[in-house]
């Protein structure tokens, strides 16, 4: 009965910041964002996957990965959003699978992003091995592993949820950082750890490629040039890596913060709301634009589709 109590003040708390602060707001942008994001991912999608020669590089199965992992991302969290300020009410099993999703699919992403740098210095360091280290067929093969590492973790908590004494119909707020956090209070308390770690390793690996990379290449000129091709690379690949890892970190902070007396629950609120309706929300944003303009194929592709569209629509008028 006591953690029944603990969870019904927790989430009477949210409630009642959210709807002191009008915080049901924030819905509007995230709406706006994730429709914009929905019109230029499966255009991307698209353009990849009806190129054959997109298709067997191995960057671009990344990058799709990565599309269609914010994808499922954005839908999930907009819906348990607008769930959450109108006030409807999600069986609690519900709320848990969608924790689960909504985890694996930002740990794929996060994951994936980091699989581009390491491919990028693979294809740097070992030219003439590369191809048969990363084809497409192992490079599916990896993206299937990640998906499945992504969402063992997530998954594990949601069975060994199932133990707690909680409600079980209903829940008035429906988020994985009320789900996660109930569960670090009540049972493991290093669960933002386990979040914390893994964006570390995921850091550090990302910068010794970079480090490694620049060692590589430093004498080959690419980057005397102020905006060369491998600056502007970096700089484009630099601020997505770090949009996408912040709202992970913030995450973490939040889980931390959730177990910790004496914390204002209208902060909480206040940098959760935040965190979920714009930081999260902002790498996906950016990433298909930032992308095209990475990627010339991509956006020769996204031409040849446009002008393919454009030639059917004239022969169908004339």
């Amino acid at each position: 009965m006591a953690q029944v109590a603990l969870f019904s003040n927790l989430t009477q708390d949210w409630v009642e910041s959210v709807e002191r602060w009008h915080l049901q707001l924030f819905c509007i942008p995230t709406a706006v964002i994730t429709f914009a994001t929905f019109i230029a991912n499966p255009v991307l999608l698209v353009c990849i996957f009806l190129s054959r020669a997109l298709c067997r590089e191995t960057r671009y199965l990344l990058v799709a990965n990565t599309l269609a992992a914010d994808m499922l991302f954005l839908l999930l969290n907009l819906v348990t959003l607008i769930s959450n300020a109108v006030g409807a009410q999600i069986p609690w099993v519900v709320c848990e699978l969608f924790t689960v999703v909504l985890v694996t699919a930002y740990s794929c992403a996060i994951l994936t992003v980091t699989l581009m740098v390491v491919d990028t210095f693979a294809a740097v360091r070992w030219p003439l091995r590369y191809h048969n280290l990363l084809s497409p067929a192992h490079t599916l093969t990896v993206l299937g592993v990640v998906w499945i590492l992504c969402s063992i973790y997530p998954l594990t908590l949601m069975i060994l949820m199932q133990e707690e004494d909680i409600p079980r119909e209903k829940v008035p707020v429906c988020l994985a950082l009320i789900s996660l956090g109930f569960f670090q209070v009540n049972t493991v308390g290093w669960i933002y750890m386990y979040f914390f770690v893994a964006a570390l390793i995921c850091t550090f690996l990302i910068l010794y490629c970079y480090i490694r990379l620049y060692m590589v290449t430093r004498t080959q000129g690419i980057w005397h040039s102020r905006f060369s091709r491998a600056r502007v690379t970096v700089l484009v690949h630099g601020v997505l890596l770090l949009l996408y890892f912040a709202p992970g970190f913030v995450f973490t902070l939040e889980l931390y913060m959730l177990q910790k007396e004496g914390i204002s629950p209208d902060l909480r609120v206040w940098i959760s709301t935040v965190n979920a309706n714009v930081l999260m929300l902002l790498p996906r944003a950016c990433a298909p634009y930032l992308y095209g303009l990475r990627y010339r194929e991509i956006a020769e592709s996204l031409t040849l589709l446009l002008h393919w569209r454009r030639r059917n629509r004239e022969n169908t008028s004339s």
